[in-house]
């Protein structure tokens, strides 16, 4: 029977990060994964011979703090400085692609591989990030763009959207940055808050006076606004309306008109890339460099990592978690068990419902975690033409949602089951700016397809070629020919993806990420600041504050209160 200071259960990049920063205190830790490849939603694979994407596609959310504390730039994550170039393409003898985080199986412990650098953006500016621009597609071929971190410029627009928008967005962001360090920390116990908590606490409300009187009063106003209202106050451009709207509400079960929308929005714009707030980049090699560079971070600080080996029981022994039971049958003791998985399947399954109350168990199987987007894979064999859109924009984020009527449009049927004819889209090509990612002359397509219903009501297996047809409809209006050039499509809905990630409801929040299921409540009451009614047993994944995304902040802050509480 083998024994570790604590063992993380999923190696997604939380369940890494966790692991990390529990080794560089000076810990013996173990990671097991239930897949082949560890990275979970993030890990790059092959959908098509020669073509790879993985479900997350862009990168707006990995916090500061995971990069200092990790030295991920030491571990092949580039910020800045030089040219990038694509990483090399696999050579022959079936050797991993670039971007792939492969391990070893079962009890075989990985050893580190070779640091070496590999570019993470498409390119740089000014020493500084390639940003991805935001293109609202029109159907008049006239598209409007959002330059810089989330639009610090405009185009395609008139001079007096342009200057409402800035005033917007300006407002946007002073909002978004109050609530900005409370998505960074621990949420407060508000029963029992250390003075530490009660002065994080307090400071969140100095800025809030700090704001004036008048910024005041409208951060209060819109807080649980809606979207929709909030975009006809200030704009008139149907697009950026649409767009706005999109963000807002993309991988929830809302839409831009459901009270407390916005909060989506405030979400995304608290995210920030190498110190810009609101950016976004598409990684070079697919997200799982990313988690490539999070992985040889957690290997130098000395973690083990097992793939392929899936957990069937956290071991409870008085009331205290001990160690894990694998499949198998094996059993691996440890005074510490983290859980990077859905928390509804960490109570549920591997805790049971005998070790924990009644009304926690209560509180657990109602979380809601139905999920509500399909991913998109289409194997090109060129590069896709959008109308009116630049080269600049190809390698952007192009998104179908030309108003917020449409946004609300495609959600209406979902909540009853059925999918949009007209569905709302964000799209990539990936592979404009990392080659490796298609065969030479080809491409990846990569897209969210919003309003993708968990449990469709005509079933999935009869649903989705004719959720497919309606896709290719509407990506055929702005890129007219797209249908000619598709080698191979592969669409994930919302079963499938917790079918090959093991994400109970194919949420990639792990829950929904709503005002009741945020901050002190997420996932639930009696779990909020990742400890858990069990002891010794702590939560770091999607599903705990604040929430999903590429961020490491769960992961993080989980490793942190380890440490505080256990010394």
């Amino acid at each position: 029977m083998t024994s570790f200071d604590a063992i993380v259960i999923g190696g997604g990049h939380n369940g890494l990060v966790a692991a990390a920063t529990l080794a560089k205190s000076g810990r013996k830790v173990l990671v097991l994964e239930a897949a082949g490849e560890i990275g979970g939603a993030a890990r790059t694979e092959e959908f098509a011979p020669g073509f790879r994407a993985a479900p997350a596609h862009l990168l707006n959310r990995l916090h500061p703090e995971v990069v200092k504390t990790l030295e991920l730039e030491k571990h092949g994550l580039v910020f800045s400085g030089g040219t990038p170039t694509p990483n090399p393409s696999p050579q022959g003898g079936g050797e991993p692609a670039a971007g792939s985080v492969q391990r070893q199986p079962s009890t075989a412990m990985a050893e580190p591989g070779p640091i070496s650098p590999s570019p993470l953006w498409g390119g740089v500016r000014g020493g500084g990030i390639q940003l991805a621009p935001s293109v609202a597609l029109s159907r008049d071929g006239k598209p409007l763009t959002l330059h810089g971190a989330y639009g610090e410029s405009l185009s395609g627009a008139s001079a007096s959207e342009a200057a409402a928008w800035q005033e917007l967005r300006a407002q946007l962001l002073r909002y978004a940055g109050i609530l900005k360090p409370l998505l960074a920390r621990r949420p407060p116990d508000l029963g029992n808050m250390s003075l530490m908590e009660t002065s994080a606490f307090a400071m969140t409300g100095l800025s809030l006076c700090r704001l004036g009187k008048e910024d005041m009063r409208d951060f209060l106003r819109m807080l649980l606004m809606n979207v929709s209202d909030v975009a006809d106050e200030h704009l008139d451009d149907d697009r950026l309306k649409g767009l706005l709207a999109f963000d807002a509400t993309l991988g929830s079960h809302l839409g831009p008109r459901s009270p407390t929308s916005l909060l989506g929005l405030y979400y995304r714009l608290a995210g920030e890339i190498g110190g810009q707030t609101g950016a976004q980049a598409l990684p070079a090699g697919g997200m799982g460099a990313v988690v490539a560079s999070i992985l040889r971070a957690a290997e130098a600080a000395g973690v083990s990592i097992r793939t392929e080996a899936p957990v069937a029981k956290i071991l409870v022994e008085e009331g205290r978690a001990a160690g894990v039971a694998l499949d198998g049958g094996e059993e691996i003791r440890a005074r510490t068990i983290v859980s990077a998985i859905n928390p509804r399947s960490t109570f549920l399954d591997l805790v049971g419902t005998r070790e924990i109350d009644t009304g926690f168990v209560r509180r657990i199987k109602n979380i809601r975690m139905k999920g509500n987007a399909a991913k998109l894979h289409l194997a090109l064999d060129r590069p896709p033409e959008f109308a009116g859109v630049d080269a600049a924009g190809h390698r952007g984020r192009l998104v179908i949602a030309h108003s917020s009527d449409h946004v609300e449009r495609a959600f209406n049927p979902a909540k009853y089951g059925e999918f949009s004819p007209e569905p709302v889209i964000e799209i990539t090509l990936p592979s404009l700016s990392d080659p490796t990612l298609a065969p030479s002359g080809a491409c990846v397509l990569s897209a969210i397809v919003q309003d993708a219903p968990y449990a469709l009501k005509e079933g999935w297996e009869e649903g989705k070629p004719k959720f497919l047809a309606a896709i290719m409809a509407q990506l055929e209006l702005y890129a007219p020919g797209i249908g000619k050039l598709v080698r191979h499509a592969e669409l994930l809905t919302p079963a499938d993806l917790e079918a090959r990630y093991r994400m109970p409801g194919g949420h990639w929040h792990h829950g929904e990420l709503q005002a009741d299921q945020m901050l002190m409540s997420r996932p639930a009451l009696g779990a909020a600041g990742y400890d858990t009614p069990v002891d010794g047993l702590f939560l770091c994944g999607a599903g705990s504050h604040p929430g999903g995304g590429i961020s490491g902040v769960p992961g993080l802050n989980a490793a942190r209160r380890i440490i505080e509480m256990r010394g």
